[in-house]
């Protein structure tokens, strides 16, 4: 009985049943295990989604001591992070860039000036000795790198005079400075304001200027963070060699057979990556300015704006939005 059992078993027949079902059994539990896994990967995905939206922006987080910053992507002509980026604030010795700016095209680089002891007035003692020539470039550098106000006073003083050799001094120093703030309102810096060639703060009542504050205070010149970036961004742009020698720890230049070592006032110099160029400002008005280029890779320069920040704290405030910056770029 059970042989013919099993013979029954083993008819063709109930061979292609079984067989039929086995496959029908497979193609059930691969719907299963097909279905397991496109739910799983959705899941996953939107976990992924999820963290990638609850990623914590490294700018967020940043303790900083400047009261305007701004931190610009030149290549793709955005803002990667502000903070009050419109507010006017003192310039301090920012102010030298304009100054270089505009003296370029009414001075030639080999061209020599002697300096006077008219230059050597501002206050500041930027060890320049009267009766000494200098060639017009290595005086810009010199004074961009150092932030020498007599250096800067000189530069203005000879452009100036450029053309109108027999004005008087204090008038073509007054062209000097309405010629600034034509640039100024061309190249679009709309919260900025120019009353000297240096940046040292001198009486000047600005109650009615929107300076922050409202306050009549005492200024060489005011600007935006904002602004800045934008002056920095317009140099570079167009006048490169005009901040070359800012890249440097230090520097030496001669005149009259004399040697004039020359220290960079960003002290920070030599920790910022592939720096392209750099200015400090510091009076006790302005507090610590700083204005930085670097290449954060790739051909990709940043822009850093930092004003009214601290003497120490324009340095620190810059290597951190540095660091903040590169961790940033790969999301943007």
């Amino acid at each position: 009985m059970m042989e013919s059992n099993f013979k029954q078993i083993l008819t063709a027949e109930n061979r292609t049943k079984y067989f039929v079902h086995v496959l029908v059994y497979f193609f059930i539990a691969s719907i299963i295990v097909f279905a397991i896994f496109i739910i799983g990967n959705s899941s996953l995905n939107k976990d992924g989604n999820t963290k990638t939206k609850e990623k914590i922006n490294p700018f967020e987080y940043l303790s900083l001591e400047g009261k305007g910053i701004v931190v610009f992507d030149v290549i793709n002509k955005r803002e990667i992070f502000s903070k009050n980026p419109d507010i006017p604030l003192p310039l301090a010795s920012l102010t030298k860039v304009m100054t270089a700016v505009t003296t370029d095209g009414k001075l030639y680089d080999n061209q020599e000036i002697k300096i006077t002891t008219e230059d050597l007035a501002p206050e500041g003692d930027s060890k320049l000795v009267v009766g000494d020539t200098w060639k017009i470039k290595d005086l810009r550098d010199f004074t961009l790198l150092t932030s020498s106000n007599d250096g800067a006073f000189a530069l203005a003083a000879v452009a100036a005079a450029e053309g109108n050799p027999a004005s008087d001094s204090s008038s073509t120093v007054d062209n000097f400075i309405k010629k600034m703030n034509q640039t100024a309102a061309k190249i679009g810096l709309s919260n900025s304001k120019y009353f000297n060639s240096n940046g040292l703060d001198m009486p000047a009542r600005l109650a009615s200027e929107n300076v922050a504050g409202g306050e009549s205070i005492t200024v060489g010149a005011y600007g935006s963070a904002r602004d800045m970036a934008t002056l920095l961004e317009y140099t570079l742009q167009n006048y490169p060699e005009i901040l070359e020698a800012t890249r440097y720890k230090n520097l030496e230049f001669s005149s009259n057979e004399k040697q004039y070592p020359a220290e960079n006032t960003n002290v920070f110099i030599d920790k910022i990556p592939n720096i392209i160029a750099s200015k400090t400002g510091y009076t006790d008005l302005a507090g610590g300015n700083l204005l930085i280029a670097f290449d954060a890779g790739l051909n990709r320069p940043i822009i850093i704006s930092i004003l009214g920040s601290t003497q120490e704290g324009r340095f620190t405030d810059a290597l951190k939005l540095v660091e903040a910056t590169i961790t940033e770029l790969p999301n943007l």
